[in-house]
């Protein structure tokens, strides 16, 4: 139903109009306070916003951050390990058990040869500092696998227009060629780096869209090449870096001095004339009369300023926000939280882990797979894997550890024991596969028990002392 609209008669026509309506938003308004705050404001496509020369120059800064801000370095680093770990393990789940096991093996068997896992460390730091990274998956004799398959990453340097096009189609996006319907169908590689000195944007090569691997994480629809992830805390970065330079030289600057010459005299008055500015050498362990009316006192170096930490806890707390990082994870300092407060934080940045980890498996892993399928089907050791390629799969990745093991394994057993949960779910969450570690402890028990070392097992007791605790944390929490 359209909405009912009020009209007036117009007196001279007989006919009725609509009333004008006008909404104010007060965000929408220019005024002389906010114009300065607005002016940068555009009305940009996201390709657009995103040139080449703006992502050119926001790569340089943020790679220049990270290469010499210990806390950039260490947020880059931390996310990757977390996100990457020592690196995903594929889990086949068709009815054929013997070949899921024996199509694992040998991936994860190639998987060890290219280094993929360190490969996907460094396009996931790659993805934080230039905001996307790409990756092409070509031929590589010297790898020692049956599987010749190689994943060769590609800087996103790389990834653009020649310079002798001048004005490239519309259809294509900085190197990457898309079709009527948007999708990416070729990818402009320079084959020099543009930072290489003898290096020319002329000599390239055109790779089909199903041979790279493009991850990056698009902000706005319609958008093709990312931008680093921390941009909006390169202003910040820059802030605590002459933060913490002006303390130092305000403190060095009030150390220069050891000593100065005052009195209390006024001008012309009882105290002996002496120069203005003038230095005087003490020796140490060595005592000295001063001259007549003067008094001997110390320069007191009140650095660094009472509020420094807590500057700098906030603008830490500000820089990790835009990465979903907990302070205490991009500080790597824990020791304003306690027990409750620190896993509540950790929620919010393991999600976003999750999140990431989906991702990844949906733009790489994925891609990296089918393509290992389609050349292990060209051997003799795995020819008949021409149906595993759209057989239902799922990847693993290392799991968090819990900050108390024993509240853990309380809370694990009752999950199990209410039925709530399955032994898929729990081995997941520490990114093992159930299957491996049921058939591995069977073996172990079959020793045990040729051996005689049967035991029964004793299953976790909540503790009153831990539930204690557990409470006195939450009600601190409340308190603050």
């Amino acid at each position: 139903m359209w909405p009912f609209r009020k009209t007036r008669k117009a007196s001279s026509q007989g006919r009725s109009l609509p009333a004008v309506v006008r909404a104010r938003y007060d965000a929408a308004q220019t005024t002389a306070e906010n114009a300065r705050h607005w002016a940068m404001a555009d009305a940009l496509s996201a390709d657009e916003a995103a040139s080449p020369d703006v992502r050119r120059k926001l790569r340089q800064r943020s790679r220049y951050e990270v290469a010499n801000n210990s806390y950039a370095k260490g947020i880059v680093l931390t996310i990757a390990n977390d996100c990457i770990g020592t690196g995903p393990r594929l889990q086949l789940l068709s009815d054929d058990a013997e070949t899921n096991r024996r199509v694992e093996a040998a991936f994860a068997a190639w998987a060890e040869a290219v280094n993929l896992a360190e490969k996907l460390r460094t396009m996931r730091m790659a993805k934080s500092t230039d905001g996307e990274a790409f990756a092409v998956l070509t031929a590589n004799p010297m790898i020692d696998s049956a599987v010749m398959l190689d994943v060769h990453l590609v800087e996103a340097d790389r990834v653009a227009s020649p310079a002798m096009a001048l004005l490239p189609p519309v259809s294509d996006i900085d190197g990457i060629m898309l079709d009527a319907w948007g999708n990416p169908q070729t990818y402009t590689i320079l084959r020099q780096h543009p930072g290489d000195l003898a290096a020319w944007k002329t000599q390239y090569d055109l790779v089909p869209a199903d041979a790279v691997v493009h991850w990056f994480r698009a902000d706005r629809p319609g958008q093709h090449r990312g931008i680093p992830e921390i941009t909006p805390a390169l202003p910040l970065f820059a802030q605590l870096r002459r933060y913490t330079l002006a303390v130092i030289a305000a403190a060095e600057t009030a150390a220069d001095f050891a000593a100065v010459l005052f009195t209390d005299s006024p001008a012309n008055g009882e105290a002996q004339a002496l120069e203005p500015m003038d230095v005087v050498e003490l020796e140490k362990r060595m005592a000295t009369v001063l001259p007549d009316g003067w008094r001997l006192g110390q320069v007191e170096a009140q650095q660094p300023a009472t509020g420094y930490g807590e500057f700098k806890r906030e603008i830490l707390n500000e820089i990790a926000r835009c990465l979903n990082l907990p302070y205490n994870i991009a500080a790597c300092n824990s020791s304003g939280y306690n027990y409750a407060s620190g896993r509540l934080d950790h929620q919010t940045y393991y999600k976003s882990i999750r999140v990431e980890q989906a991702h990844l498996a949906e733009a790489v892993l994925d891609r990296i797979f089918a393509a290992w399928i389609d050349e292990a089907m060209l051997t003799s050791e795995l020819s008949s894997l021409r149906s595993m390629r759209s057989v239902p799969h799922q990847w693993f990745f290392d799991g968090t550890e819990h900050v108390d093991p024993a509240k853990e394994a309380n809370a694990q057993a009752t999950r199990l024991s209410s039925n709530t949960t399955t032994l898929a779910i729990e081995y997941a969450r520490q990114g093992r596969d159930w299957e491996t570690e049921l058939r591995q402890r069977a073996k172990e028990r079959a020793l045990m028990t040729e051996l005689g070392l049967t035991s029964a097992p004793v299953a976790p007791q909540p503790t009153e002392d831990e539930d204690e605790e557990v409470d006195t944390d939450v009600e601190q929490d409340q308190a603050a």
